[in-house]
């Protein structure tokens, strides 16, 4: 999964990918409807490859939380945004022993959550596993035909 192409927008709800760059503004298409609209650089954009999940010793970039989740959901859906904070926070104090609450607000648990789930109806995770497969079939053959010349 590349994050770095997946934006967070404020003043905007879910997820969107970039498409095109022209300089003065973005083309992105959101990842919730499809919808593709044009965004300016007075809006804060962030790409989720840039953020991390603050804990007491160092923080944890978003693509290991995420990693965590799909182990720990067995590559299911997560929790909704929409279940109780303390819930969501019982659950990723599950993944991440050194959790800083004093800095991770119920708001941003809410997007967390919510992230991995539009990340996971767009087959974010599949891709990533189908990619690491095709890696490893390559790999596989690579040795294969190796030792076919080799007798």
């Amino acid at each position: 999964m590349e994050l770095n192409d997946i934006l967070a927008i404020s003043g905007k709800s879910g997820l969107f990918r970039m498409i095109s760059n022209n300089g003065a503004r973005l083309i992105v298409e959101s990842m919730v409807d499809g919808k593709k609209m044009p965004v300016s650089a007075t809006h804060k954009i962030s790409a989720l490859g840039d953020i991390a999940i603050f804990t007491i010793e160092e923080d944890v970039p978003l693509g290991e939380v995420f990693d965590m989740m799909y182990e720990k959901t067995g590559g299911e859906q997560g929790p909704s945004h929409k279940d109780d904070p303390k819930e969501l926070r019982s659950f990723l104090n599950e993944l991440l022993d050194e959790l800083d609450h004093d800095r991770v607000y119920d708001s941003d648990l809410k997007k967390l959550f919510q992230w991995y789930n539009i990340l996971h109806v767009n087959g974010a995770f599949e891709e990533e596993e189908t990619k690491e497969e095709v890696e490893e079939e390559l790999k596989e053959e690579g040795k294969e035909e190796v030792e076919s010349k080799g007798e």
